[in-house]
């Protein structure tokens, strides 16, 4: 039998804190049942996950669970249930648990590590020894306010249980006030077979998802296999809109109010773009910072005026005024951003002075107007005083318009930009170093393109305890919303006033609603108003927390903590300890920040009113690290993601030939081609500097297990998937993968090695080799992340200059190429050139098409 010596679990961080016991995964685990409920009452989405799992071994082993959730969730009631007895997680401030966990250390105890990067999703994961023929059901719930992102709701559910499961079920109910306008559901788990298995029905104001799937459909989607399910399910809805007033919702003594207009004109803008240009922004980055400028040039309103600056350690201003966004100015302004190039050192303050300068010189009446400032690092040159920019920045701008920072990477002071925007009525996000970095960016400027009213200001007399109430710009396609208590409940009807400014003139809105009429909220959902204001009120509450200074910080602070434990709610300030029974290690949930290594930090409350997108999050294990060595997320977009139950390792899947992708300048889908494997292939080669870079391949297997590049005729590099061998002719240098970082320069060559990625320089021609591990398979992968000017470049990766347009008619796909029509498929790639390998759409296209030439005038005989 099970021994029953207690083990303390203690969960730490925000929203995530994942406990891994790193045990030797076993078969003969059963997931008999696997249920997740999402209820969504007026925008407050409640998630409750249940997974039923077996023990059929005739001896106790370790079982695992795992989930994924949304940064924006706090966690609010995780339980077990073994033989018959429930082990609940307890909410409590952090500095409490901290001493549980001091004290298992002391006793020589270990701690596990977690570490999940990324942009939207975060692991819960913890385990437990089950006895021989026994069972244990987990039970996570977490709770999210939904927000309102141009024009629609998202609910995105990843499912990855790593089996089928027998009794597998997902319901989504939303009820709705006002009603649904439409509703739909797309995604990997709405493929091939699955899309049988999903029922939507609705109603006036419900909405019910039913997700159903038997095992033999669970290995039959795009993306499922013999392991079961393994994607996406996006639920979109949007609810009806025909009070200008808003919607107003009362029960128990709470109320919110949801404001969102839409029969507004729309107010023209002057916004000004602040684009840095120093040499952190080489390559790639200030790449996609072109073609985003070219796509949201080509966005802007005739009716609007923009400006662009760039700035290094000077500040290039493309005109002294703003202009008006007509045709011929659009032209110039693009021909500028073309000519956009990375170079000197990074002048903040100055060049957003600038930017304040400009519009204050060229005021309008009846507009909004709006600062966006990207950098990917800090102040190096000019003022580099933080507070000193900052005070700078706010006397300037005076309150009279919002500043939007977009930080680009992890390099970036986040922390900076976070408290820059705040101070200015804007808001900070930053945009991920990734293949996709241009559509953040765009999608960014979606959110903030058309604004419909400013000045906004919302009175509820009667009403206390509120949240945010003011506001400086309203965009086309969000939502405001403010709850709060209402001081005398026996009042009959509660009033709402909303004071804006919309093209110059003030409008008013003002509207009642019945205090007593709660039909609309369901019996089992009565208490979910004052949590949504509770989770609003935390969540502000710890926004502030990055401008408050003194007894006015700490005053915050615990208010927002004496909120956390009474809803247990676990946030930055509180931890859940869960005790079960299991004998053995303490183990301690860390979640760093995004783009931290320690520290907390101010960004730590942090939350962004715009949201990201989603990615997946890796996890590592590691023993014994403080627990004041932790870090939290700057928080996006809501996510709904299913638990992971390892049973197994999956078997690798074979593999027939690479498949390469080809950005295309101007078009967001990129090409891609197959090349068979295994191959030898000249991947890149410049006969003018004696340039060439060969890879190899193998059967079945992803990328290149070898890859070579020459330069001149004594410059031999040499790049396995064990090791790096470089020789000159005078230096021999081996380097293995995994070391500290190391570096070799000489004679026009330059050689960077991190821990998985490799950057060379030979003359002036770049790439990075990439190491990846699939399926327990290493693989090496070529990026070239800038092509130089006026060198004929030639090979596989050497095509920088292709171009296609997509034309219509055609049931198949068809693409214009070189005065070619070549049919083509929408399919998926797994980007290789990034570590976190992203899934992207492109065009598939025959390799002859791309290069115009076969297969074989690109290998070659040796490396």
């Amino acid at each position: 039998m099970m021994d029953r010596a207690a083990l303390r679990l203690i969960l730490l961080g925000v929203f995530l804190i994942s406990a891994s016991l790193g045990v030797k995964k076993k078969q003969n685990v059963d997931i008999y049942s696997f249920y997740i409920n999402s209820t969504v009452t007026s925008r407050y989405a409640t998630t409750v996950i249940t997974s039923r799992v077996a023990n059929t071994l005739n001896e106790s082993q370790e079982i695992q669970f795992e989930v994924k959730i949304p940064k924006n969730a706090f966690i609010s009631k995780f339980r077990m249930t073994i033989e018959g007895k429930t082990y609940d997680g307890v909410v409590k401030e952090k500095e409490e648990a901290q001493q549980q966990y001091n004290q298992a250390v002391s006793r020589g105890q270990s701690a596990g590590l977690v570490k999940s990067v990324g942009r939207t999703l975060e692991d819960f994961k913890t385990s437990v020894t089950v006895a021989a023929f026994s069972k244990v059901t987990f039970e996570l719930t977490y709770e999210e306010l939904l927000k309102r992102r141009l024009g629609k709701y998202e609910l995105l559910i990843n499912a990855q249980p790593m089996q089928p499961v027998a009794d597998f079920k997902m319901d989504v109910h939303i009820q709705e006030k006002p009603g649904i306008s439409f509703l739909e559901v797309k995604g990997d788990l709405s493929t091939g077979d699955l899309a049988n298995a999903i029922k939507t029905t609705r109603a006036d104001k419900d909405a019910w998802v039913t997700f159903y799937p038997t095992r033999d459909q669970q290995t039959k989607c795009k993306s499922c296999g013999e392991n079961g399910l393994n994607g996406d399910m996006l639920v979109t809805y949007d609810v009806n809109r025909q009070n200008p007033n808003g919607e107003i919702m009362v029960s128990k003594g709470y109320f919110v109010h949801y404001f969102a207009p839409s029969n507004v004109p729309r107010i023209s803008k002057n916004v000004v773009f602040i684009i840095d240009q120093s040499g952190s922004m080489s390559g790639q980055k200030i790449k996609q910072t072109r073609l985003a400028l070219l796509r949201i040039l080509s966005d802007l309103d005739e009716d609007d005026h923009f400006g662009l600056i760039t700035f290094d350690s000077e500040v290039n201003l493309w005109k002294r005024e703003l202009l008006k966004a007509t045709e011929e100015n659009l032209k110039n302004a693009k021909s500028f951003v073309k000519e956009i190039r990375d170079r000197g050192a990074t002048d903040i303050n100055a060049a957003v002075l600038a930017g304040v300068d400009m519009i204050k010189r060229h005021p309008r009446e009846g507009t909004a107007s709006i600062l966006i400032l990207l950098t990917d690092g800090d102040p190096t040159t000019g003022e580099t005083n933080i507070e000193k920019i900052m005070a700078n920045v706010k006397e300037a701008i005076g309150t009279k318009f919002p500043l939007y920072c977009l930080g680009f990477g992890y390099d970036v002071n986040f922390d900076f930009l976070i408290k820059m925007s705040l101070e200015n009525s804007g808001v900070a996000r930053r945009i991920y170093e990734d293949s996709d970095a241009d559509l953040q960016l765009q999608g960014f400027y979606e959110e903030v393109a058309v604004p419909l009213l400013t000045d906004i200001q919302l009175k509820y007399p009667g009403g206390s305890n509120l949240t945010k109430t003011s506001f400086s710009l309203y965009f086309n396609g969000s939502e405001i919303v403010v709850s709060g208590q209402i001081t005398d409940n026996s009042v009959e009807s509660f009033t709402t006033e909303v004071i804006a400014v919309s093209k110059g003139s003030n409008v008013t809105y003002q509207d009642n609603t019945m205090t007593k009429d709660t039909s609309d909220v369901p019996p089992e959902n009565e208490d979910f108003m004052q949590r949504l204001w509770a989770h609003l009120t935390v969540k502000q509450l710890l926004d502030r927390q990055v401008l408050l200074k003194g007894q006015e910080k700490e005053d915050e602070k615990k208010e927002s903590l004496k909120l956390s434990l009474k809803y247990q709610f676990v946030t930055p300030l509180t931890s859940m300890v869960v005790t079960k029974p299991q004998e053995g290690d303490v183990e301690v949930a860390n979640k760093p920040k995004e783009g931290e290594r320690g520290g907390e930090s101010t960004a730590d409350y942090y939350d962004s009113d715009l949201s990201h997108y989603p990615v997946q999050h890796s996890l590592q294990a590691a023993k014994i690290i403080a627990v004041d060595d932790f870090d939290l997320y700057d928080h996006p977009l809501p996510t709904y993601a299913f638990p992971t139950m390892h049973t197994t390792t999956p078997p690798a899947v074979q593999v027939h030939s690479n498949r390469f992708l080809l950005p295309v300048v101007g078009q967001s889908k990129p090409l891609c081609f197959d090349v068979p494997v295994p191959h030898k292939l000249r991947l890149l080669q410049d006969s003018a500097s004696e340039f060439s870079m060969n890879g190899e391949s193998l059967s079945e297997q992803n990328g290149f297990h070898q890859i070579a590049i020459h330069y001149k005729t004594n410059h031999h590099l040499i790049i396995s998937t064990k090791s790096i061998s470089y020789h000159n002719g005078q230096d021999n240098v081996e380097i293995l993968w995994g070391q500290e970082l190391t570096q070799h320069n000489t004679d026009g060559v330059s050689l960077v090695v991190l821990e998985n990625e490799m950057n060379v320089t030979m003359g002036n021609i770049g790439v990075v080799i990439i190491s990846h591990k699939k399926d327990g398979v290493m693989f090496l992968w070529p990026a070239i992340w800038e092509y130089p000017k006026d060198v004929n470049l030639t090979g596989v990766l050497g095509k920088s200059d292709i171009s296609y347009v997509k034309t219509n008619g055609s049931q198949t796909p068809t693409l214009k190429m070189k005065d070619k029509e070549v049919k083509t498929y929408l399919e998926t790639v797994s980007d290789y050139r990034l570590h976190s390998t992203p899934t992207r759409e492109c065009w598939l296209v025959p390799f002859q098409a791309v290069m115009e030439a076969e297969i074989s005038d690109f290998t070659v005989t040796q490396l």
